[in-house]
């Protein structure tokens, strides 16, 4: 029973993440399409992120030696700057959707001449609201395409990954049919890890596409599928001697009598 369920995990995850790793290569713009809402949220974020680190150049010496007459210039200036910023970050998101509708077509020359545009577009000034709207237009385009480059990314590495381990735990279950017992561990991590991951996918996927797009919570799920990989090697390659011993106080810790052995 327990090689048959072993196995059943095995098959189960291959079969959900071997396709849609496959897929992304067939069509590149699966991604993009279907992370189209948490790329949006992103783009949005990141761009009043930019218009929020304009500011006005450091006070100078020149501006010192002129006194109160300076700070009131500058407090004018700032008062001016943000305004501008407030109705920048009004009319961003209409500028924004204005651009997704465009770079979602693989057509549109805009997808072609992003990089082009990237030193740019990283230089927002906001002398006039007209030319910041017009430098805004570029700064979407650029950082829409390092989205959706660093997502598609992320994600083939976070369906490659699990695919692998899901292969070699088949693998092994056929190869070592003595350590049924102790795949059992690898197993029940990469189910649980599969049916959460499934949840946010189905119920909550911006969610899903925000941790696989975060830096630190991308790094501790790989390490999470490192520390599975690693018992599987261990079952593979050590006789399970490892896998042994945490199974055996994990018995001990609970009182159970059960023992087991290097396989």
């Amino acid at each position: 029973m327990k090689r048959i369920s072993l196995r059943g995990f095995g098959l189960l995850g291959i079969f959900l993440f071997l396709p849609l790793f496959l897929l992304t290569f067939a069509d590149p713009q699966l991604i993009e399409i279907s992370a189209k809402s948490f790329v949006e949220w992103k783009l949005n974020a990141e761009t009043n992120k930019k218009i929020d680190s304009v500011q006005l150049p450091q006070e100078n010496r020149f501006e010192k030696l002129l006194g109160n007459k300076a700070k009131e210039l500058r407090n004018e200036a700032e008062t001016k700057l943000a305004r501008l910023k407030r109705q920048l970050k009004d009319d961003a998101p209409g500028i924004l959707a204005s651009e997704i509708a465009k770079m979602l077509n693989l057509d549109c020359e805009c997808r072609k001449t992003w990089k082009n545009k990237i030193r740019e577009s990283m230089e927002l000034n906001i002398a006039s609201l007209e030319k910041a709207k017009s430098k805004l237009v570029d700064f979407g385009q650029v950082k829409y395409m390092q989205i959706v480059e660093k997502l598609t990314l992320d994600v083939r590495i976070f369906l490659g990954t699990n695919s692998v381990i899901f292969v070699f735990l088949l693998l092994v279950s056929f190869f070592k049919p003595k350590a049924i017992h102790h795949l059992f561990l690898p197993g029940i991590l990469m189910m649980i890890s599969t049916i959460i991951c499934s949840y946010f996918y189905i119920f909550e996927q911006n969610w899903f596409y925000t941790i696989i797009y975060n830096d630190y919570t991308g790094l501790g799920y790989l390490a999470y599928l490192m520390l599975v990989f690693a018992i599987l090697s261990d079952i593979a390659f050590n006789k399970a001697r490892v896998t042994t011993e945490i199974l055996n106080t994990v018995f001990n810790a609970i009182g159970q009598a059960a023992s087991l052995a290097p396989c």
